[in-house]
Protein backbone atom coordinates (compact mmCIF):
# COMPACT_ATOMS: atom_id res chain seq x y z
CA UNK A 1 0.00 0.00 0.00
CA UNK A 2 1.36 3.42 -0.92
CA UNK A 3 1.69 6.33 1.49
CA UNK A 4 -1.19 8.06 -0.33
CA UNK A 5 -3.45 5.03 0.17
CA UNK A 6 -2.42 4.66 3.81
CA UNK A 7 -3.03 8.37 4.43
CA UNK A 8 -6.46 8.27 2.77
CA UNK A 9 -7.40 5.18 4.78
CA UNK A 10 -6.37 6.92 8.00
CA UNK A 11 -8.52 9.93 7.04
CA UNK A 12 -11.53 7.72 6.24
CA UNK A 13 -11.15 5.81 9.52
CA UNK A 14 -10.83 9.05 11.52
CA UNK A 15 -13.96 10.46 9.85
CA UNK A 16 -15.96 7.31 10.58
CA UNK A 17 -14.74 7.22 14.19
CA UNK A 18 -15.22 10.88 15.09
CA UNK A 19 -17.99 11.94 12.69
CA UNK A 20 -15.94 14.91 11.52
CA UNK A 21 -12.40 15.42 10.26
CA UNK A 22 -10.87 18.87 10.32
CA UNK A 23 -8.33 19.64 7.63
CA UNK A 24 -5.77 21.04 10.07
CA UNK A 25 -5.97 17.90 12.23
CA UNK A 26 -5.61 15.69 9.17
CA UNK A 27 -2.64 17.60 7.77
CA UNK A 28 -0.83 17.64 11.11
CA UNK A 29 -1.28 13.90 11.57
CA UNK A 30 -0.47 13.02 7.96
CA UNK A 31 2.75 15.03 7.94
CA UNK A 32 3.89 13.45 11.23
CA UNK A 33 2.90 9.90 10.22
CA UNK A 34 3.70 9.83 6.49
CA UNK A 35 5.92 12.86 5.84
CA UNK A 36 5.84 15.39 3.05
CA UNK A 37 4.87 12.82 0.43
CA UNK A 38 1.16 13.24 1.32
CA UNK A 39 0.95 16.97 2.06
CA UNK A 40 1.64 20.08 0.04
CA UNK A 41 1.81 23.82 0.54
CA UNK A 42 -1.24 25.56 -0.95
CA UNK A 43 -1.42 29.00 -2.58
CA UNK A 44 -2.02 30.61 0.83
CA UNK A 45 1.20 29.10 2.19
CA UNK A 46 -0.60 26.58 4.41
CA UNK A 47 -0.09 22.84 4.49
CA UNK A 48 -2.86 20.91 2.73
CA UNK A 49 -3.61 17.30 1.84
CA UNK A 50 -2.22 16.36 -1.59
CA UNK A 51 -4.74 15.86 -4.41
CA UNK A 52 -3.75 12.18 -4.84
CA UNK A 53 -4.66 11.48 -1.20
CA UNK A 54 -7.93 13.42 -1.49
CA UNK A 55 -8.92 11.50 -4.62
CA UNK A 56 -8.51 8.18 -2.79
CA UNK A 57 -10.25 9.56 0.33
CA UNK A 58 -13.19 10.74 -1.78
CA UNK A 59 -13.62 7.24 -3.23
CA UNK A 60 -13.50 5.73 0.26
CA UNK A 61 -16.07 8.18 1.65
CA UNK A 62 -18.79 8.73 -0.97
CA UNK A 63 -21.27 9.86 1.70
CA UNK A 64 -19.02 12.55 3.16
CA UNK A 65 -19.30 16.27 2.46
CA UNK A 66 -16.72 19.04 2.69
CA UNK A 67 -17.78 22.06 4.75
CA UNK A 68 -15.75 24.79 3.12
CA UNK A 69 -16.40 27.52 5.70
CA UNK A 70 -15.26 25.27 8.58
CA UNK A 71 -12.61 23.39 6.59
CA UNK A 72 -13.79 19.94 7.65
CA UNK A 73 -15.48 16.78 6.34
CA UNK A 74 -18.58 15.18 7.86
CA UNK A 75 -21.24 12.63 6.97
CA UNK A 76 -23.90 13.79 4.52
CA UNK A 77 -27.20 14.92 6.08
CA UNK A 78 -30.56 14.88 4.30
CA UNK A 79 -30.63 18.70 4.17
CA UNK A 80 -27.29 18.90 2.27
CA UNK A 81 -27.23 20.12 -1.30
CA UNK A 82 -26.09 17.77 -4.06
CA UNK A 83 -22.35 17.49 -4.47
CA UNK A 84 -19.46 17.07 -2.10
CA UNK A 85 -18.80 20.70 -1.21
CA UNK A 86 -21.24 22.50 1.08
CA UNK A 87 -21.15 26.11 2.21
Amino acid sequence: MSNAESAANWMADALRKDGTLYQDVAVTHLEAEFGLSVVTTNASGNLAVKRQVLDIFNKLTPDAVWIRSGRYWRAREEFDLPGRQQS
